[in-house]
């Protein structure tokens, strides 16, 4: 069985170029290899501007993924960390 990824995307015409193509806007295949894909379209132009306007989610996920890179965020017990930030009292059968 193969697997599946999804990627969100938008297929473009360039009159001048005389082609099509695919502006990513949520992900990127990561290969230079030929990739086989189902192409779905939306006929109500709404759902197109709504994942337009996905650019703050995007952003966010590029964020965390550099942070990922960058092994973390350097916090050596985030329960600890987090006991403190929020100043939890302690919970029964949990401490």
């Amino acid at each position: 069985m193969k697997k599946k990824y999804r990627y969100t995307a938008v297929i473009r015409h360039d009159p001048v170029e005389h082609h099509d193509y695919v502006e990513w806007i949520s992900g990127k295949p990561r290969t230079n290899e030929p990739l086989e894909v189902e192409i779905f379209t939306w006929e109500d132009k709404s759902d197109l501007n709504r994942l337009k306007g996905n650019s703050d989610m995007k952003k966010a996920a590029d964020a965390l993924r550099e942070i990922a890179k960058m092994g973390g965020t350097g916090i050596k017990d985030p329960v600890a960390w987090q006991r403190e930030i929020r100043k939890d009292k302690p919970l029964y059968g949990r401490d």
